[in-house]
């Protein structure tokens, strides 16, 4: 079976593309990071804070554009620390809204199988009433957590692949 590799990082990794998006765009006071950890890991780390109607980080990647139309599923190689994120992907970076799959993390080193089908388009936390993913591109990815508490979070991503 084929697949389309969006991100595989390792020690040298150029991660300047990856950006962090917090709840400070309407005022909240959430915290992220990203960096390369000396295994060669993306980590996104930082604090949730609800304070000034926060309560989101998230960690955004535009590249261009990969065709999905031989794909079903997105698969990423993960370690969280067993809070629950979202992974969204957006067909083009400049629509307003994303499509959507929530996944728990256990805290150990898994791989998430996402169904490209099953992502749901939202905009601002609501679902909208379209359907779900069918694009035959996707150009951004991004990690979000958003889980309505007060939490510290971190995620470690070792590739995100298209099967």
């Amino acid at each position: 079976m084929s697949s389309a590799v969006v991100f595989d990082f390792n020690k040298k990794s150029k991660i300047k593309d990856w950006v962090v998006v917090v709840d400070g765009v309407m005022g909240g006071k959430s915290t992220g990071t990203f960096e390369l950890s000396n295994e060669g890991h993306g980590v996104f780390k930082g604090h949730i804070s609800l304070e000034n109607y926060g309560g989101f980080s998230s960690l955004r990647y535009s590249f261009p554009k990969i065709a999905t139309k031989k794909y079903s599923k997105a698969i990423i190689k993960l370690k969280g620390d067993g809070k629950n994120y979202q992974f969204r992907v957006k067909a083009n970076s400049k629509d307003y809204y994303s499509y959507i799959a929530p996944f728990s993390t256990t805290g150990d080193w898994e791989e998430i199988e996402i169904p490209l089908n099953e992502m749901y388009p939202s905009y601002r936390g609501r679902k909208l009433d379209q359907p779900n993913f069918s694009s035959d591109f996707i150009e951004q990815i991004t990690f979000l957590i958003g889980n309505k508490k007060e939490e510290n979070f971190k995620l470690l991503i070792d590739n995100i692949v298209l099967k």
